[in-house]
């Protein structure tokens, strides 16, 4: 099979979706791999090396004509074009929170697999596992960047120092992406409670880590009134495919001090917290009732190296199997069957046709 891999062109995204590595791996097994000329640049891996490992370099035209397209972020609006009935589509979509491109995928019958819904038989998501540890310990930078004065924070140091009581941060979600910002937080030594709906999940939290962190059912009450008593406030809550729970009212944002932080991870399923809103990293934050909301819709882009490589060493196996078999190696695989979202001109994931008031089509009658 020939695989495209475009450059990424949303806004301050350095990420590539393959390295050379990759390549060679690909082309091992009988495979041709198109790369467009600088995608790697960002990543710090120039067109030379892609070559040297048996990568053609090309446009973005070229790398879209291939068989199987693999990305890192959903295709803009200027790619659509790119769109025909045999492309195979494998990058991260978060299509629950986008309409637009879930239209023109269903339309132009495109088969798309997306990373972040592949999930094993335990719950677990190995695609998005790397980039929610990313994602989780750079909400608490983020947090501790903006909680200093002269970015309009609070002025308070996370970690404290001796005589004065550390930060307090709220992570609401015990996950990847919540306990990536949990350790990190700990390694800060802020004053770090948890929120999650699952008592097992708490327990094994509380079993790791003690009277170091506190933990607490994740409930309307519960959230309120930890928000209230924080300087940051990490939302970090995930369901598979679909658009993220609400968790922070527009209320409880009022009510927490002026110049604290909420760093919104799930923001890429449209967010946790009913006052945020997508944002860049060249312009990362805004203020709603005096209180900063970080809302970077692709906060690992910003670590662009260390990214690439924890992203493709997790989606590279998938990809030798679509390479190898296609969209079929999913009738096989029922992991890789929750990856498809559209195909056939049909929204075949659950979570995701839920998210438009649809009843999804089985995979089966799709291919």
């Amino acid at each position: 099979m020939l695989l495209g891999v475009p450059k990424e062109i949303k806004t301050e995204e350095y990420r590539v979706a393959m390295v050379p590595a990759g390549v060679r791996e690909l082309l091992a097994a009988g495979h041709q791999v198109r790369v467009e000329a600088g995608a790697g640049l960002g990543a710090g891996i120039p067109d030379e090396a892609f070559a040297l490992a048996g990568a053609e370099i090309t446009d973005a035209a070229g790398a879209w004509e291939a068989q199987m397209v693999v990305k890192v972020k959903e295709p803009l609006p200027i790619e659509y074009d790119y769109f025909r009935p045999d492309l195979l589509l494998y990058t991260y979509l978060h299509l629950a929170a986008q309409p637009e491109l879930t239209r023109r995928l269903v339309a132009d019958r495109v088969r798309a697999v997306a990373y972040e819904t592949i999930q094993l038989p335990d719950g677990s998501l190995p695609l998005l596992v790397p980039m929610s540890e990313v994602a989780g310990r750079m909400a608490v930078q983020a947090g501790a960047h903006y909680l200093e004065r002269p970015q309009g924070g609070r002025g308070v140091l996370l970690g404290g120092v001796p005589g004065v009581q550390p930060g307090r941060v709220a992570i609401l979600g015990a996950g990847v992406v919540g306990h990536a910002a949990l350790k990190m937080a700990l390694g800060l030594r802020a004053q770090v409670t948890v929120l999650n709906r699952s008592v097992s999940r708490l327990n094994y939290l509380d079993d790791l880590y003690g009277n170091r962190v506190s933990t607490l059912i994740s409930l309307p009450e519960t959230v309120a009134t930890v928000c209230a008593a924080s300087d940051l406030v990490i939302g970090a809550v995930l369901s598979p495919g679909a658009k993220a729970p609400q968790l922070v009212t527009e209320e409880m944002v009022m009510n927490m001090e002026p110049g604290s932080v909420i760093v919104d991870v799930a923001i890429d399923q449209g967010g946790c917290v009913a006052t945020m809103r997508p944002t860049t990293h060249s312009d990362p934050v805004f203020t709603v009732h005096g209180v900063i909301h970080y809302g970077v819709a692709n906060m690992p882009g910003a670590v662009a190296r260390t990214s690439t490589f924890a992203l493709t060493g997790a989606t590279l196996p998938y990809a030798l199997v679509l390479a190898r078999e296609g969209l079929a190696a999913a009738q096989s695989d029922p992991a890789l069957a929750l990856g498809v979202n559209v195909a056939g001109g049909c929204i075949v994931h659950p979570a995701v046709a839920a998210a438009f008031g649809e009843t999804a089509t089985p995979l089966a009658q799709a291919l």
